[in-house]
């Protein structure tokens, strides 16, 4: 079943940082199971949010545990903004979807 993950950060300071160092060390895939990925500031909400969508939970939990996990545990000492990467997320988690249309993938996932 096709889900999202969503994390969200507090705007502190308006940049990214932190994010594009993450995203140059894991590159742009392809990723086994990944269908879209975002990332942006949502200013009416104050969070920076990065919202993906998998296949299944199993695929996402296996790409943060791959690519993501390693980095995290680098410490806040290893990214170009320390203070903010020590800050953990306001939101973190995933839900399951009822129903996704992905052109690049040409076709739609319903549960």
């Amino acid at each position: 079943m096709a889900v999202a993950y969503i994390q969200e950060f507090p705007i502190d300071i308006r940049s990214t940082e932190n994010y594009d160092f993450v995203a140059e060390k894991i590159g742009d895939g392809p990723f086994e199971g990944l269908i879209a990925h975002t990332a942006g500031f949502d200013d009416d909400a104050g969070v920076f949010r990065i919202l993906d969508v998998w296949e299944s939970k199993e695929q996402a939990e296996r790409f943060l545990a791959e690519h993501v996990g390693p980095l995290m545990t680098l410490g806040p000492d290893a990214f170009p903004n320390p203070t903010t990467a020590a800050q953990p997320p306001t939101r973190d988690g995933f839900y399951e979807l009822h129903h996704v249309v992905s052109p690049a993938r040409a076709h739609a996932i319903s549960s």
